[in-house]
């Protein structure tokens, strides 16, 4: 009897030794590998399900929650340069359950296609945006856009061109705008284009440390990030980063450089505007730009909160962006209520 006994505490032993060994073996020596898995474990947990959408032989990825159709619009999520549409996790966790939200891959990331040029301009994405909401019949009802830096850019356009089949949108932190005062980062991109060194963009980082001095820039609060984990989220972006200069230089290039200045008067969907008091990317100043075009729009300025509104303040940013979305619910005409 104790013999069956030990063999089946040995047995248990075993059984539990064994995640924890997979788990110390991932950090210390395949963290990228470990990121994933935490993803996926994150987007299971909060209901999140991945799917492809399809135009032509273009592909988007994108996850999902809820169903449309309830008493607040469908939400469409856009993510910042570089991301991914697991980036919303954050806010995700704190959205009601019944609320129908839609992260999507922008193009060229993750898992949605790359191609070309073309498609990485502001006006390009916004183009496949569109596709992406037609393949997926987001436009039955009014939906709610929500865009983060050249997420925001791109939202704030397609808000221009697509005003009438929205129900509002919410611009965190957006690109795109003539700022009155340069940001630390605006500064830095001067040096660089006068040296003409594409190779040192802060937001493009290849090493340890050069990734410890983005997540500074971007963020006000100070993150104590393991040398290992910070190790896994170089590995995850360097195969990526020939694409993110790509990138890059289409949206700071002449044609998308001020897009959202140049489209902010043709908005007329409900607009919300949430920015980081200590931006140091985007500055917070371009927040006054927004509401001297648009008096009625609705702007909140977060203390103690850089770029990553939605990595530092997710609790916030999910309850405003919820407050704003209540009195807009839509029924089943998919006509707008306010």
């Amino acid at each position: 009897m104790d013999l069956d006994v030990a063999k089946m505490l040995m047995l248990a032993g075993g059984t539990l030794a064994l995640p924890i060994l997979g788990f110390v073996a991932s950090f210390m020596f395949w963290p990228a590998v470990l990121i994933k898995v935490y993803n996926w474990y994150w987007r299971r947990r909060l209901g999140l399900k991945v799917d492809y959408a399809y135009c032509g032989k273009y592909r988007f990825c994108y996850s999902h929650r809820g169903r449309p159709g309830g008493t607040t619009p469908s939400l469409l999520l856009l993510h910042g340069f570089s991301a991914n549409k697991d980036m919303w996790l954050h806010l995700v966790k704190y959205l009601p359950r019944s609320q129908h939200v839609v992260c999507v891959d922008m193009p060229g990331h993750d898992g949605t296609s790359r191609t070309n040029a073309e498609d990485y301009c502001i006006e390009g994405q916004v183009k496949r945006i569109h596709q992406f909401v037609q393949s997926i019949r987001l436009n039955r009802r009014p939906f709610h856009l929500v865009g983060t830096s050249m997420g925001g850019n791109v939202a704030g356009v397609y808000a221009a061109r697509f005003s009438a089949r929205l129900s509002g949108v919410t611009l965190i932190c957006p690109a795109g705008l003539v700022y009155p005062t340069e940001s630390e980062f605006v500064k830095r991109l001067m040096e660089l284009e006068k040296s003409q060194n594409v190779e040192d963009i802060p937001l493009i980082p290849s090493t340890t440390q050069e990734m410890e001095d983005m997540l500074k820039l971007c963020c006000y609060v100070r993150f104590k990030i393991p040398q290992q984990i910070l190790q896994g989220l170089i590995d995850v972006r360097i195969p990526n980063n020939d694409f993110y200069r790509e990138l890059f230089m289409e949206i700071v290039g002449e044609k998308s450089r001020h897009s959202l200045q140049d489209n902010l008067h043709l908005i007329t969907a409900p607009l919300q505007v949430i920015w980081g008091k200590h931006d140091q990317v985007v500055d917070v100043s371009g927040a006054s730009v927004l509401q001297e075009i648009h008096p009625e729009c609705q702007v909140t300025l977060l203390d103690n909160c850089g770029h990553s509104v939605v990595l530092e303040r997710p609790r916030k940013t999910a309850q405003l962006i919820m407050d704003f979305l209540s009195p807009r619910e839509v029924n089943g005409n998919a006509k707008k209520l306010f």
